[in-house]
């Protein structure tokens, strides 16, 4: 988080709000967007779940915080939150449905892998309605987007993918689970990003960083699927 945070430094001239924005997209985990692209790739899923379900469940508590402290850092100004109700309400929304898709791992695992290749198919389907709605929804402003917060949340997506292949080079015991490390630190769950940031801040102004990471991490999430999949 430090280096994300030092990121907003290099682009010294971003508005505070956009920065704000930056924060929140760093904050939340990957979600079923970076498990989706480790089976894809051949990666590890099960590590890939697992370390999802963990941010999960700390994400809940540090969103609210670093979102807070952004805004105050940010704006010099502070801003009145019950964390304690947003947390259950990312509770609600993050770690519910991961701990309900790995009980059906668990309980129904037959199921579960009978049913992954069509997952995968309908996953994909599902990632790229998403972006077109949310493209279509905002189309007259997505190039206003992009010249505000297009630039930092690209430097971002690959400083993270660069960064996470360094780690599993050092750290992971496969070229399988360097994969999952790729996506897992890669892709952000920009849906949630823009949830927290409308429903903290309530102005769309902040969840601009969101959009544009969205856009921009499924296309090198595809570039990067594209030259590391049969390694």
């Amino acid at each position: 988080m430090f280096s994300k945070f030092l990121l907003i430094f290099i682009f010294p001239n971003i508005p505070p709000e956009i920065a704000i924005g930056v924060m929140v997209i760093a904050a939340v985990p990957g979600g079923a967007t970076s498990n989706m692209f480790t089976s894809l790739s051949k990666g590890d899923v099960s590590l890939s779940i697992s370390l999802t379900a963990i941010t999960s469940l700390i994400c809940i508590i540090t969103i609210p915080i670093i979102s807070i402290y952004s805004y105050n850092y940010f704006l010099q100004s502070n801003i009145e939150v019950d964390t304690t109700r947003k947390s259950l309400e990312l509770f609600g929304i993050i770690t519910i449905p991961t701990i309900l898709g790995m009980m059906v791992n668990i309980f129904f695992n037959n199921f579960a892998n009978n049913f992954e290749n069509k997952a995968k198919i309908i996953s994909i389907a599902l990632l790229a309605i998403v972006i077109i709605v949310a493209v279509l929804k905002d189309l007259t402003n997505v190039g206003l987007y992009f010249k505000q917060s297009g630039l930092i949340t690209l430097f971002l997506n690959i400083s993270m993918m660069v960064i996470a292949f360094y780690i599993g080079k050092f750290l992971a015991s496969s070229f399988k689970q360097t994969k999952t490390f790729i996506f897992e630190l890669g892709l952000q769950n920009g849906t949630i990003a823009i949830f927290v940031a409308n429903n903290i801040f309530g102005d769309r102004i902040f969840a601009i960083p969101a959009i544009t990471y969205s856009l921009i991490m499924f296309f090198t999430s595809l570039a990067c699927l594209y030259f590391i999949r049969n390694k």
